[in-house]
């Protein structure tokens, strides 16, 4: 029987996070997992980065669901944004399932639940003319699944996050015999985790982790400030169990954390070792320091801006002071290691001391080298597409790939908005598919773009500089002497002879515009912006955003005036 298909890469691919993939068989669309992305220090004032949804628009009444792998942000923080405006199913374990529902209802509460659907590693569902199926993996949360999509031509198959960790509790472990089942059944193409693929040490066990997190809270003799993700269940699990053995309380500190760890305790993906283990903020000062675990995620996923805050005294709750251990238990990726750093420091600074789990142990949910040769090794996928990771590390990926025995030709690195459609004799790029970034700003979706990104940038190093003069056009002369002020650019008081000399700039700019035939507002605004523009780089070699405000006299009110005190004057007569 032969099938269209096409895989379509919306975005997850040479970046860190906002996975987003599409498979299309013949009139059918399943998309797998709907990520996010935090930005990049460059996006001032942009909160998170998702895909595009112009793919969605053009394709809505062929997307059969969003199929979910697990529900880290990665994978689940774009589902708020595109339910907002497309009613599409979204499968997934329970627990992703949970916290989707969490992430969608702080978002959009408008969303229904018979839009969400739990399914389970022994689910299969018919579609069309193919059906998706699951498997376990492990990560760092549990309810972790792959994707399988049958095909005419083989499986097409999406790991997700996973690594392989031979020790994993029975809601962790993956599905080896499931994985082996799939490879003998045909994989035509794997998409495959890269996250980790360069880390040049394997993965220690979850077992040793927990081992090393319980030495950590017995031999520090102080407060406790755990820094984690907040979907990280694993973590968590492993820091209540540390906290009881060593005989402390556990204070959770943010609304998102609470929910989750609500709501994986009622699944029973968490456990309390005590039943009083857990803390109110209120209780806090009747705890000893010595027994006592601050868990801190952040708002946003990522704790560090939290940890500067509590550095600085400027956290709503916990200052560090002397004899705190802050105990980052967070790999972080290479982009916030400066960030991380500069955290360190302010910690060091308020006189506690920062331990990083990282340093001392690989601890990542992702998989290594070896796993991923593994991976490859009990599919044996025709082709491979590496995805979720930076350039190199799909890079790396394909190398290790080639090692395990695929064929150079038979591997893919792409790039987002790329399409790889299935024809007689291989895989082939095709017509692309929309997959810019959409950045969110707030309550504004799509609304910030590169113009406004550049002038953030140049606000930001050179700061503003406004101009404000009235005019009467008619009679060609300016009506009050323009005013100037600035904000970032310099300090007024120490620079009143630029100032002046600005303020005459813009006069000569208004005056030359005055002795043109032809009077145009926007000429007179843009040569008194280039003409300032000019000016204040030649003195400064500094570009700050020129802003010229020009207002026109209304002559009919100052008609009115010169009447009105004129008859006054007669009338006082």
């Amino acid at each position: 029987m032969k099938q269209d298909i096409k895989i379509m890469i919306l975005g997850g691919v040479r970046e860190n996070g906002k996975n987003m993939y599409a498979v299309q068989v013949d009139d059918e669309i399943f998309i797998l997992d709907a990520g996010l992305k935090y930005p990049e220090t460059e996006l001032l004032g942009i909160d998170i980065v998702i895909p595009e949804l112009k793919f969605f628009e053009e394709n809505i009444d062929k997307i059969a669901g969003i199929f979910l792998t697990h529900g880290h942000a990665d994978s689940i923080g774009a589902l708020p944004y595109i339910l907002r405006q497309y009613d599409i199913p979204v499968f997934g374990s329970e627990l992703t399932i949970e916290l989707a529902k969490i992430t969608v209802e702080k978002e959009n509460k408008k969303v229904k639940n018979s839009t969400f659907h739990k399914i389970d590693a022994d689910t299969e569902i018919e579609f069309g003319k193919t059906s998706v199926s699951f498997f376990k993996v492990t990560h760092s949360i549990p309810g972790s699944i792959g994707i399988a999509l049958k095909t005419a031509y083989g499986h097409i198959v999406y790991t997700g996050d996973f690594k392989f960790d031979q020790s994993a509790k029975p809601m962790y472990a993956t599905d080896f015999g499931r994985l082996a089942k799939l490879g003998q059944e045909g994989v035509l193409a794997l998409l495959s985790d890269s996250t980790n693929a360069e880390a040049p040490y394997e993965n220690a066990s979850e077992r040793e982790i927990e081992e090393y997190v319980l030495d950590t809270f017995k031999y520090h003799t102080g407060r406790i400030i755990v820094a984690s993700v907040a979907s990280n269940i694993s973590r968590i699990q492993q820091v209540f169990n540390a906290a009881a053995a060593s005989d402390r309380k556990v204070l959770l500190t943010g609304r998102d954390l609470a929910k989750i760890v609500r709501t994986a305790l009622k699944l029973n993906y968490l456990t309390l070792p005590e039943e009083d283990l857990l803390i109110q903020t209120k209780d806090i000062k009747q705890v000893n320091p010595e027994n006592l675990v601050i868990l801190e995620t952040g708002k946003t996923g990522e704790p560090l801006k939290s940890l500067q805050k509590m550095a600085t005294n400027r956290h709503r709750l916990i200052k560090i002071q002397e004899g705190d251990l802050v105990f980052i238990t967070t790999t972080p990726s290479h982009a916030m290691e400066t960030n991380v750093a500069r955290t360190a420091d302010l910690v060091y600074r308020a006189g506690g001391e920062v331990k990083e789990i990282g340093r001392d142990i690989h601890s990542s949910g992702h998989a290594t080298k070896r796993d991923l040769q593994l991976m490859l090794n009990l599919l044996k996928p025709q082709y491979l597409i590496p995805v979720e990771g930076e350039y190199r590390l799909l890079a790396n990926h394909s190398e290790l790939a080639v090692e395990a025995g695929v064929q150079p030709e038979n591997i893919f690195i792409t790039k987002n908005g790329d399409t790889l459609r299935y024809e007689e004799d291989g895989f082939h790029l095709s017509t692309p598919v929309p997959a810019d970034d959409m950045m969110i700003d707030g309550s504004g979706i799509g609304d910030i773009g590169t113009i406004v990104l550049r002038d953030r940038k140049v606000l930001s190093d050179d700061g503003i500089f406004i101009t404000a003069v009235t005019i009467d056009r008619k009679k060609k002369k300016i009506i009050s002497q323009p005013k100037v002020t600035t904000r970032g650019f310099v300090y007024i008081k120490a620079n009143r002879d630029l100032m002046n000399q600005a303020i005459e700039v813009v006069k000569t700019a208004i005056t030359n515009n005055f002795e043109n035939k032809k009077f145009d507002w926007n000429d007179l605004k843009q040569d008194v912006r280039s003409d300032l523009e000019k000016f204040l780089y030649d003195q400064t070699h500094r570009k700050p955003v020129i802003l010229p405000v020009i207002m026109e006299v209304n002559q009919n009110r100052h008609r009115n005036l010169v009447k009105n005190k004129a008859e006054e004057q007669n009338d006082a007569k």
